[in-house]
């Protein structure tokens, strides 16, 4: 089977859904595999679970980072919804930068994404609808008991979460990664491998 192009549901206020990120980028040039970006907010899978104090700001502002996406993919916005993925998952996890709308509106700005079009579409709850919709459809793809990030084809109707890398790999690491994802799209009947992670996460060079 022949993989042309995968949708990425994420989050980037995570940081292994980050990791998995930057892998990904890598190992779709190297394949040849175009990504669809998507969104799969974390706040909205959260919403009805207790989260703790410290991870509370990141979610409330990874919520108004995903309205900004979603506004974009209405449009058709695929590579500036790439592109502020990177900026904003760069400030988060290399430069420890604040959650909060000063962080979105700065990546929308290094994007060239008008900061007026992101600051309209941060405080426009009607773009929560699409959130959750979006949120449904990974989970129907990959669900349940799963979270950020799912890596899906949605024509063959499954996807898998992760894979959870740290650091990622590069090279003919990820390539290698990738032909192993790819050969899993190809078995059905195939749902889980895991390995427990024991150490905390590792990220690779700041993009």
């Amino acid at each position: 089977m022949t993989i042309e192009s995968v949708n990425f549901f994420a989050d980037p206020c995570c940081p292994w859904t980050w990791n998995t990120s930057r892998w990904l980028v890598e190992a779709a040039d190297l394949a040849g595999v175009s990504i669809v970006w998507r969104t799969l907010s974390l706040a909205e899978l959260n919403k009805d679970r207790e989260v703790s104090e410290h991870f509370r700001p990141k979610l409330t502002c990874s919520r108004r980072m995903a309205r900004v996406l979603e506004a974009l993919r209405a449009e058709g916005r695929n590579d500036e919804m790439q592109a502020m993925f990177t900026a904003y998952g760069a400030r988060v996890h290399h430069d420890d930068h604040d959650p909060g709308d000063d962080l979105i509106t700065a990546c929308a700005t290094g994007c060239r994404v008008d900061p007026a079009f992101a600051t309209a579409a941060i405080n426009d709850e009607a773009w929560d609808v699409a959130i959750a919709q979006s949120v449904a459809e990974a989970m129907e793809l990959a669900g349940p008991d799963v979270g950020s990030p799912i890596i899906a084809i949605p024509e063959l109707g499954r996807g898998f979460f992760g894979p959870i890398v740290s650091p990622p790999p590069t090279g003919n690491d990820a390539l290698a990664l990738w032909n192993i994802l790819a050969a899993s799209f190809e078995l059905p009947t195939f749902f889980e491998l895991k390995r427990g992670r024991r150490d905390s996460v590792a990220f690779g060079p700041r993009p």
